[in-house]
């Protein structure tokens, strides 16, 4: 009698795809892991896989992700091409390079070739990464045993170099097509919205700072990255506005109560706009698009549940949203609107402190206050033009 595989023939069916994790939802970590199990599987010396990615604007070379048994010593490192010779050597001879032993390096004095000798690596593989012709990043594949990579191993390696480089550079490309459709919609709110000017400038730089001062104080627990997603999201988080007539959106007074629950629509109006972008461009996977997601959605909820659209409370609001709503009420309240005069920095703060822990998240409050040096260097660096003597001038 055959026996059967999920109700199959499991002579047709008996093979199971040691990659199916690839075909699956997953995070880019994930991904790369799965890969380090298959190839594990064929060359049980491949102790560690990472990748770097390349930025050719700046000529930085930045860890982007790894996969290791243990603890990854080598994160948010970044160190420029042009100073890392033997790196830079791979790309001028066009060929990957093999060490057999890392030895030859251990005086090397970069932090990373430190790192990668100091825990125990002693040979290597670098593959570079191309997308049609152009420079993306590095591949490593890292042993602890020397003189280990053989012509056998090395066809293998290649296979699977050129494997994780099609995921990465597809990732990246998703990350870019992303950026440039929330920079599409970003300058659409722009055009239509006269008070989003230096406005989104400062408070998104504003929303980076207090989650720098979160992530480096343990408040919270925040990548690089994700700290990054927040400052180039904050912007977007009117874009429900693009929704609202402009009888709403371009009133020059106070808005009437009616039209002021109009106005709270956009939050629930920016979400499905940001997933039409995603579909659009075939992103509704894309790490941290849920972060997005809840900028748009939240940032008007407060900590004691009078806020909008859901009433959410305390803990129960992303703090991505938390964050995002400190630092657009702090520049509503310390920039001229046709309605009000602009406050001092101080009187800012006071009123933040006030309403910490009732409206506002009292620790990126607090994370406000603790850099008062550089909100002043961001308003400097952003300041609105004087209409006055904007209009003096045209005279």
């Amino acid at each position: 009698m055959t026996s059967t595989v999920s109700g199959h023939d499991s002579r047709l069916y008996g093979h199971e795809d040691p990659l199916d994790a690839l075909n699956r939802s997953a995070s880019l970590d994930a991904k790369l892991a799965s890969i380090h199990e298959s190839l594990y599987a064929q060359l049980e010396f491949v102790d560690r896989i990472a990748v770097a990615a390349y930025d050719q604007a700046t000529d930085l070379l930045k860890t982007f992700l790894a996969s290791s048994p243990g603890h990854n010593h080598l994160v948010r490192y970044e160190a420029r091409l042009s100073e890392s010779p033997s790196l830079a050597d791979i790309l001028r001879t066009g060929r990957p390079r093999v060490v057999d032993d890392l030895e030859l390096f251990r005086q090397g004095r970069h932090l990373h070739t430190k790192i990668i000798t100091e825990d125990g690596f002693r040979s290597s593989y670098t593959v570079p990464m191309f997308l049609d012709g152009a420079f993306w990043g590095f591949i490593f594949f890292n042993s602890r045993t020397a003189c280990s990579i053989t012509e056998d191993a090395l066809r293998t390696l290649d296979v699977y170099g050129h494997l994780i480089s099609a995921i990465v550079t597809a990732e990246m490309l998703a990350v870019r097509i992303l950026a440039a459709a929330v920079k599409t919609a970003h300058d659409m709110v722009h055009f239509r919205d006269p008070e989003t000017g230096g406005h989104i400038d400062r408070m998104a730089r504003y929303a980076r700072l207090i989650a720098q001062h979160l992530a480096a104080t343990g408040t919270a627990s925040l990548e690089d990255a994700t700290i990054e997603r927040i400052f180039e999201f904050a912007p977007l988080h009117d874009i429900g506005k693009l929704a609202l007539p402009d009888r709403i959106l371009l009133k020059p007074g106070r808005l009437s109560d009616a039209e002021r629950e109009e106005m709270k629509l956009h939050t629930v109006r920016g979400p499905e706009m940001i997933d039409a972008i995603a579909h659009n461009f075939g992103l509704g996977q894309l790490d941290g698009l849920d972060l997005l997601r809840h900028i748009a959605e939240s940032h008007h909820e407060t900590m004691d549940g009078g806020g909008y659209p859901h009433g959410l409370r305390e803990r129960d609001i992303p703090l991505e949203a938390r964050i995002v709503a400190v630092a657009d009420v702090f520049d509503a309240l310390t920039s001229p609107r046709p309605y009000k005069p602009s406050w001092s920095n101080d009187e800012a703060y006071a009123w933040l402190r006030r309403l910490a822990r009732s409206k506002f998240d009292e620790d990126c409050v607090d994370a406000l206050l603790l850099n008062t040096d550089r909100v002043k260097e961001i308003q400097a660096q952003f300041r609105e033009p004087d209409p006055s003597a904007a209009a003096n001038g045209a005279r």
